[in-house]
Order: C-alpha cells, then structure tokens, then sequence
C-alpha cells in the first residue's frame, strides 16, 4: 500500500492556529477490513467550523483529540473495499479527514453522482454548505415574497449560496462582504440588491440606508458587532437565523453576548440556531433541488480551489479568517 500523510493536531490553538499546533505525519496508508473501505481523497473541505472542532469545549460534536487526525469534509475514490455498498471506483463524500486515505466502514458517507456537478461542488452547493444554507434560510428564515433578507459574510460558501435562494424567492437581498471587490461581486454577478463593505466607515449606515424598512431575515454566519448592528434594525416579527460566528472563532477571549437582544422582544422577532445534520433525511430531495437550479443557472457555485498537498493544509485554512477567498474553499490535493 501507498503512504498516507495526515495533518494531525498537535496541540489545542490559543487564538489564531500557528504552525506548531499541527503535526505532519507520515505512515502506512490503511487496509479494509470486513465491511470497510479505503477512499484516496482528492478534495479536502475548509470551513470555518473546523477550527471550533479545535477548541477542547462543548460542543455539537466533540473536540478533535490530540494526535488525531483535523476532521474535515472530503470527496475521494474507493480504491481498496470489501464493502458491498461502497466497490472500487465509487465516488463518495464524507468526513474523512485531512489526509491523503480514509478508512471507512461506511458510516454518514455520501456516493456523489459527478454527472449532477464536480467533486468541488459536491463539498460546496451540493454538500453540507449548499444544504446548510438551504435548510437554514426556507426552514428557519422562512422568506416571503417582498422581504429584506440581510446575509453576512455574503461571499463566502454559505452566504452566497443563501443570497442566491432568497432571490429566487422574490426577496430584497443585501449581503455584508469585506472590501469592495467581493461586494461587487455580490451585486453584478450573483444579483444581490445591495452590498456593504462591513470593513469600510459607515457600516451602521450602510445597512439602515440598504434596509429602509426593517430587516425580515438575518442569515448570520459572523456574530459579534454585526449581528449586534442587526438586531436595531429588525422589522416586525423578524426571524434570525444563528449559522457560525466566524468573528470569534479566534478569539483568545470569551466573547461578550449581543447587548442590544432585547430588540427581539420589542421587535416580536425569534432568533434560532440549527444544525444542518438534523435534516438528514431530507437531504436527497434538498440536493436534487440545488443540482436543478444548478444546471439551470438559477444558482452560481462560487468556489476557491487551491492546488496543493495535506501539508498546504494551514496557510490554505487560514484564508478562511483573513478573507483571501471567494465562495466554496477547497484544498485539491488530487496531484
């Protein structure tokens, strides 16, 4: 068998991840066992999610172990099995870890089907970031024809992606991006109504102006001083929709809480978090519908996919936190 190389944590991150914090480590690709398959992966997933996983606290899953491998979404091909379900040559998601071979048995692994999109857009607009963005916005934003739906770090994997539903649905759509660039991006190529640059002065005003009649839907994907601004600016039974909060992911500090939530009362407005591993069981009718859109080029899959190895791991992932990316970021280590 081949070498695996895996990025391993080395120790827990205080604050921004350093190098330090990782491990490179070389051994055995593994073998199958009964019922078990091996994927060579070929595209690893970076979320902001990821570097929570990091953090010894409680969470919605339990914290990566010391000398274990990063957990991360990847796409890959079946290259040993003795899985009946899973032969050789099959395409298959899962999270499988940065690393360049995955031992599996099965378990919460997806086949793709490459002829509905690319291995990319199965991590993307077709994975858990098209279906968290779609379960988040019509389940819990529950647009209406007519309503200001607010998106933070609207370019991004998620953002873009619910920017996009929210037009689709005959709603005024105003996304939150850093600099100008990637706002006008938001506004001439994925249609948004309305874009502002949470890095510039006057992003208090930016969003009153973009919003005259209140905010209906906040999609958040950042927290801290963003959502703080959104929750003066709620319409009438507003509905926030809580999915990351990448401002704090870093934060070497607890993080204080939103001063102003007592708009939610005045306001009659909830806000809600949610998991998009809670729809499982709806996740084949939710991808058919986003491949649909897809292939009718009602939806545009933004994406950044940076060629490297598992050891280009870290400077890639940190692109996620300074903003050096444009939609769904991939590491494709299929070279």
């Amino acid at each position: 068998m081949p070498s695996n190389t895996s990025v391993r944590l080395a120790r827990r991150p205080s604050g921004t991840p350093v190098p330090d914090d990782f491990a490179i480590t070389t051994e055995a690709a593994p073998e199958p066992g009964p019922k078990e398959f091996v994927v060579k992966n070929t595209m690893i997933s970076l979320d902001p999610a990821m570097r929570g996983w990091l953090d010894d606290r409680p969470s919605y899953l339990p914290p990566v172990g010391i000398g274990e491998v990063v957990r991360a979404g990847a796409v890959g091909e079946v290259v040993a099995s003795q899985h009946r379900r899973f032969p050789v040559g099959s395409y298959v998601s899962g999270t499988f870890g940065v690393q360049e071979y995955a031992l599996s048995d099965g378990r919460d692994v997806t086949k793709i089907d490459l002829a509905q999109g690319t291995p990319a857009m199965h991590l993307g607009v077709l994975g858990l970031t098209g279906l968290t963005a779609y379960f988040g916005l019509f389940d819990l934003g529950k647009p209406r024809a007519g309503e200001t739906v607010l998106v933070s770090a609207a370019a991004g994997a998620v953002g873009s992606i619910v920017g996009q539903l929210a037009l689709l649905n005959g709603c005024r759509v105003v996304g939150l991006a850093g600099g100008p660039e990637k706002c006008r991006y938001l506004t001439e190529e994925l249609g948004f109504h309305a874009a502002i640059d949470y890095k510039a002065d006057g992003m208090r005003r930016a969003m009153a102006e973009a919003c005259p009649d209140g905010i209906d839907v906040y999609f958040d994907n950042v927290g801290g001083t963003i959502l703080n601004t959104a929750l003066t600016m709620l319409a009438m039974h507003a509905r926030i929709v809580v999915c990351g909060a990448v401002a704090q992911y870093n934060a070497d500090a607890p993080t204080p809480g939103p001063s102003n939530y007592l708009a939610l009362l005045v306001r009659r407005a909830t806000m809600s978090g949610f998991l998009v591993f809670d729809y499982a069981s709806e996740y084949p009718v939710a991808r058919r519908r986003l491949a649909g859109w897809v292939a009718d080029g009602r939806i545009t899959a933004p994406e950044t996919i940076v060629a490297g190895s598992v050891s280009d791991f870290l400077p890639t992932f940190m692109r996620l936190f300074s903003g050096d990316n444009l939609g769904k970021l991939v590491l494709d280590i299929s070279g």
